[in-house]
C-alpha cells in the first residue's frame, strides 16, 4: 500500500486551530503520512509548519479564482483533504469540485452574526457541513449544529493541544513582577479582543473587586478590534485591568495566576481552560459550548453575560484559599483524563483510513 497523502487547509488560523494543525501534522508525519499544510503565509510564520516535517504551501485566505486554483493544485493527488474551520471548508469544497478526494472538516468554533450577516453565516455553515464526508467537532453542541446544517456524518472528536509551557518550569515570581502583581492577586484572561469573548462583561465585573485590599489585577492577553474601546473604559472607569496585547508564553502567564477567567459567549475545548486545569490554576468560566464537558466539576461555571455572578464568584474564591486549593487539585485530576495528542492523531488517522480505503480499492492501491 502506498503512503497516505493528506492536505491540511487553514483559513485565518486561530490560535487553537493552528496549534491543533501543527500537532496533527507532526503526529501524522511521525506515523508515515505525507502531509501538506495550506495556509496564509502569516500563519506559517507564527507556527512554522515545515518544522513538523510537513510540506507547506502558502494559500491566501480568499475565495477568488486564483486562490481556489492554488488550493486545487495543492490538493492534486491527495487521498484525504482536511479543512479546519468553516471558511476553509467552503473554499476547499470549491477547489475539490469534480475531484474524488474526500473532504474532512473540523468545526473548531461557533461564530455569531446579526442581521443579514446571520443569514450569510447560516448558508456558509450549511455549505461547509454538506460538502464534508465527515465533520469532526470538539463539543456535542457543534456536532448537533453540523447535523442540523445537513452534515452526512458528524462526530465528536478529541482535539488535544500540547501545553504551552512544555518544560513544566515557570518562574512565577518573575512573571508576576513583570505584570505588576507581586503583592496583589493576579487574574488572567486570554483571547482575541472581540465581542464574543465577553471582555466587556469582564470589565463590568472588575468594578466589583476594586474595593478589595489588596486590589486584584486583571491581565488580558490578546489583540482585536475592541482594544481601543476596552482601553477607554479601563481609563475612564479607573479599572484595575491591564491589556498586554498578544504574547508568547501564555501558558506561563496562566500558570502564574491566582485565577484564570473565561467569560466567552462560546468555547469548544478552550486552550485557556486546558492550560489552567493542567497548571492547577482555579478557573471561572461561562457555562457555554463545550466548557462543561471539558472541565466537569473542576471549575466554577457562571452564566454568560452575567457580570454580577462572575464578580461574586471571583471575589468568593479570592477570599477562600481552601476552595482554590480544591479546584486546583480537581483541575489536575480532570486534565489527566483528557484525550492525549496521540489519542487525537489516532482518531483522525482512523477517519482518514476509513475514507481513503474505498478509493484505494478502486484505484487498485
Amino acid at each position: 500500500m502506498s503512503q497516505l497523502r493528506t492536505v491540511q487547509v487553514l483559513g485565518g488560523g486561530s490560535a487553537g486551530s493552528s496549534a491543533h494543525v501543527g500537532s496533527l501534522a507532526a503526529g501524522l508525519v511521525a506515523r508515515g503520512v505525507q502531509v501538506t499544510v495550506c495556509a496564509p503565509a502569516a500563519v506559517d510564520r507564527a507556527y512554522d509548519f515545515a518544522a513538523t516535517g510537513a510540506r507547506f504551501l502558502p494559500v491566501p485566505r480568499r475565495s477568488d479564482p486564483a486562490a481556489v486554483a492554488a488550493l486545487r493544485a495543492a490538493c492534486t493527488g491527495a487521498d484525504v483533504v482536511h479543512a479546519h474551520g468553516l471558511h476553509a471548508a467552503a473554499r476547499t469544497a470549491l477547489a475539490l469540485s469534480g475531484r474524488t478526494a474526500p473532504l474532512v472538516m473540523t468545526w473548531h468554533t461557533r461564530r455569531y452574526a446579526e442581521g443579514a450577516r446571520r443569514q450569510i453565516l447560516h448558508l456558509l455553515e450549511r455549505r461547509a457541513a454538506r460538502a464534508a464526508a465527515v465533520v469532526l467537532a470538539p463539543s456535542s453542541d457543534l456536532v448537533d449544529r453540523a447535523r442540523e446544517r445537513g452534515a452526512r456524518d458528524a462526530r465528536l472528536a478529541p482535539a488535544a493541544v500540547p501545553p504551552a509551557h512544555l518544560d513544566g518550569v515557570v518562574d512565577e515570581g518573575k512573571v508576576r513582577a513583570e505584570l505588576g502583581a507581586v503583592d496583589r492577586p493576579l487574574l488572567m484572561a486570554v483571547g482575541s479582543l472581540v465581542p464574543q469573548h465577553g471582555f466587556g462583561t469582564l470589565l463590568d465585573a472588575a468594578r466589583a473587586w476594586r474595593g478589595l485590599d489588596p486590589v486584584p489585577l486583571l491581565v488580558i492577553a490578546g489583540e482585536g478590534r475592541d482594544r481601543e474601546s476596552l482601553q477607554r473604559r479601563i481609563r475612564d472607569e479607573e479599572l484595575p485591568v491591564s491589556l498586554i496585547g498578544s504574547r508568547e508564553g501564555v501558558g506561563e502567564l496562566v500558570a502564574a495566576a491566582d485565577l484564570a477567567l473565561l467569560p466567552s459567549r462560546w468555547e469548544g475545548r478552550s486552550p485557556l481552560a486546558q492550560e489552567a486545569l493542567r497548571s492547577g490554576v482555579p478557573l471561572v468560566a461561562t457555562a457555554v459550548g463545550g466548557v462543561p464537558e471539558l472541565v466537569g466539576d473542576a471549575a466554577e461555571l457562571v452564566p454568560y453575560g452575567n457580570a454580577e455572578a462572575l464578580a461574586r464568584t471571583v471575589v468568593g474564591l479570592l477570599g477562600d484559599p481552601a476552595a482554590r486549593t480544591r479546584l486546583a487539585e480537581a483541575g489536575r485530576v480532570q486534565a489527566a483524563g483528557w484525550p492525549t495528542e496521540d489519542d487525537t492523531i489516532a482518531h483522525v488517522l482512523s477517519v482518514y483510513d476509513e475514507l481513503a480505503q474505498p478509493l484505494a480499492t478502486g484505484r487498485g492501491r
